[in-house]
Order: C-alpha cells, then structure tokens, then sequence
C-alpha cells in the first residue's frame, strides 16, 4: 500500500526533481522546441503558397496550351485549305493543259486528214481523167460504121468501169 500513498518525503523530493527539470526545459528547451514548431508551421504554410501559387501558374500554362494549340489548329486548317486549293488549281491546270493538247492533237488530225482526202480526190480526179482519155481512144481507134454500134460500145465501156 506504499505504493499508493507516498511518503512526504519523497513527494518533496519527485517534486523538487520535476521543477528544476521544468524549468531547465523552460529554459534551454522549451525555446527551441517552440522555435522549431513555428519554422514548421512557416515552412508549411510557405508550402502551401507554394502550392498555390504552382496551382495557378500551372492553370495559367494549362489556359496558354489552350490557347496555343487553338491557334495551332487554326494554322493546321488554313494550311490544310491552302493545300488543297493548292492541289485542285494543279488539277485545274493539268487538265488546262490537256485538254490544250487535246484540241491541238485534234486539229492536227484534222488538217492530216483534209490533206489525206485532198490527195485522194486528186488520185481520183486522174484516175477518171485518165479513164475518159482511154475510153475516148478507144473510141476514136475504132471504126464503126453505125451510129448503133457507137452507143453500144459506150455502154458497155460505161458499164466496164465501176467507181465504186
């Protein structure tokens, strides 16, 4: 029961061991330890301006990358248009060019082929010049006695030759 109810003696004693203990802390440690306290209550406070100002730095470059990468792709479809503008007008200019040659490879046929029709109606004119000369020989080198005869012989010269 000694335990539960100490001696007055050894009450002064544990007393008197705390107080000079108390106010040794009071003295040399509780300083430090409240020095230490509020360095880390500033450092976590610092932190957290911190933070809040990365925050808002970090909203800020969030909004500029938006910002940019609208103009990007602004930049991205005029130059996808001027592209394609550019790509119809070679088209345009491709097809320009063809139908071009086209027409001249066209008009060239044509004047061969009038140069072609004009030779052979020549040949044919000669050929016929030429027929008529030898049917007139041929009639003037025979001697018919009757006019009969005559148109029979034309006849069948006529029927001889066939321009078809």
């Amino acid at each position: 029961m000694q335990l539960l109810t100490p001696d007055l003696g050894l009450f002064i004693w544990n007393l008197l061991a705390f107080l000079i203990v108390f106010f040794i802390l009071k003295k040399f440690a509780w300083p430090a330890i409240l020095n230490g306290l509020k360095e880390r209550e500033q450092g976590i406070a610092d932190a957290i301006a911190t933070a809040e100002q990365v925050k808002a730095e970090m909203a800020q470059l969030q909004s500029e990358n938006e910002t940019i990468l609208a103009k990007a792709r602004e930049e991205r479809t005029v130059i996808l248009r001027e592209a394609k503008d550019h790509s119809d007008k070679m088209i345009a200019d491709a097809k320009e060019k063809a139908k071009t040659e086209f027409d001249r490879i066209v008009a060239d046929a044509q004047v061969a082929i009038q140069q072609q029709k004009n030779a052979a109606l020549t040949d044919v004119k000669n050929q016929v010049g030429a027929l008529v000369i030898e049917v007139s020989e041929k009639i003037l080198k025979r001697e018919l006695s009757n006019k009969a005869e005559q148109e029979k012989f034309i006849k069948e010269l006529a029927d001889g030759v066939k321009l078809n």
